[in-house]
């Protein structure tokens, strides 16, 4: 009938202005957009390349606040490939008087999370995680901070009992002004409570953080009341999103992430750990990305000692071999190494121990109990 095409493109007009009106912004979905970069004609990622290089030549999106829209690439400008290739190394200090004076510079790399896969990251120090800052409770610590980003930023002391103007909330200025690139800005704080922290931006924090901006921060008790372990594992999960080479930030609500890294690697490339039958050993993992991580470990269990750095009594502990890690949780667990082989650590989420859809990957590693 010829008056149904007429009729169907009225019910048509009619829809997309009643949408138009009805519809605040964009759709908090994963799916995007085909025409997307680096989505397929579904709206799917497609693959990433073997050896992919993370430049991309794109502009960086920048949105309103100065920070990265979730479907906007991570900024290229002025990154180096990484002289380093392990991150969270013991960051040394000078003295001033009694006071631990670390340095702690935020620049983008080009960081590989595994032997093919290279990703570009907003770091501290150029690597991912930042350099791990160990002191003692109770230790006087200043931290000079200079930002060569092209975006402003700062850092956050997460779990940690600083004054106000130390706390590096910066989105909003509750804590401080936002440090501009080329600014520097010292933190300096009193080391308290003791037990697993990290340090991260809290700037354009959904972004940044999802792109390798925190660290390692341990601060031991002045007196340890427990056994100390023999071998002290530091553990932070994120992840990251990789499109035809390029970087964007990975986010729950826009998007999803194809890769998982146990301290910036993904398998095979995560360190064994090597301990010896017989050994007391604490891990301590961090949630320092946006997705829940149950790890599971195998050929024993774990007792939880402490959560968020917080002493569990002994009287609350208990042993489980899976531990559901949130973000921005700290959870430290302990267990007697007295079943040699060679035993998973993963996450039972099992798509999270692939890369790129590809498994084995992701969050899975190995340790190794030797006679």
């Amino acid at each position: 009938m010829k008056s149904r095409p007429a009729t169907l493109g009225a019910l048509v007009a009619l829809t997309t202005i009643f949408t138009a009106c009805n519809t605040p912004g964009p759709s908090p979905s994963p799916s995007m957009d085909p025409g997307m970069p680096g989505m397929g004609a579904g709206g799917s990622p497609t693959s990433s390349p073997a050896a992919t290089d993370a430049t991309g030549g794109a502009m960086p999106g920048m949105g309103a606040t100065g920070g990265l829209m979730a479907d906007e690439p991570v900024p290229t400008e002025g990154a180096v490939p990484a002289t380093e290739t392990i991150g969270l190394q013991p960051l040394p200090y000078t003295l001033d008087g009694t006071t631990k004076v670390f340095e702690l510079t935020a620049k983008p790399v080009f960081w590989k999370i595994n032997a093919e896969t290279q990703v570009t990251a907003l770091t501290y120090n150029g690597t991912v995680p930042g350099p791990l800052i160990r002191v003692t409770e109770g230790d006087r610590v200043r931290v000079v901070f200079t930002n060569n980003l092209t975006t402003p930023t700062s850092i956050h002391w997460h779990g940690q009992f600083v004054p106000g103007a130390m706390d590096g909330v910066a989105q909003p200025e509750l804590s401080q002004k936002p440090v501009q690139p080329g600014e520097t800005f010292t933190y300096e704080f009193e080391a308290k409570p003791a037990g697993t922290f990290m340090y991260h931006s809290h700037f354009d924090t959904d972004t940044q953080i999802n792109v390798g901006m925190f660290g390692g921060l341990i601060v031991d008790p002045k007196n340890w009341n427990e056994i100390k372990p023999d071998v002290d594992e530091v553990l932070y999960l994120n992840e990251w999103r990789v499109i035809d080479g390029v970087t964007y930030p990975a986010m729950p609500s826009m998007g999803e992430p194809n890769y998982f890294t146990i301290n910036g690697k993904t398998y095979p490339d995560i360190p064994t750990i090597t301990v010896k039958q017989g050994q007391r050993v604490r891990l301590r993992f961090v949630g320092a990305g946006q997705f829940e991580h149950p790890m599971h470990i195998h050929g024993t269990g774990a007792t939880i000692v402490a959560t968020d750095g917080f002493p569990v009594p002994e009287t609350a502990q208990i042993t489980k071999d899976t531990f559901p890690i949130h973000p921005g949780e700290r959870l430290d667990v302990e267990f007697v190494a007295d079943n040699p082989g060679q035993w998973a650590l993963h996450c039972h989420i099992v798509h999270h121990t692939t890369n790129d859809d590809v498994e084995p990957g992701g969050l899975l590693m190995v340790i190794n109990v030797v006679p």
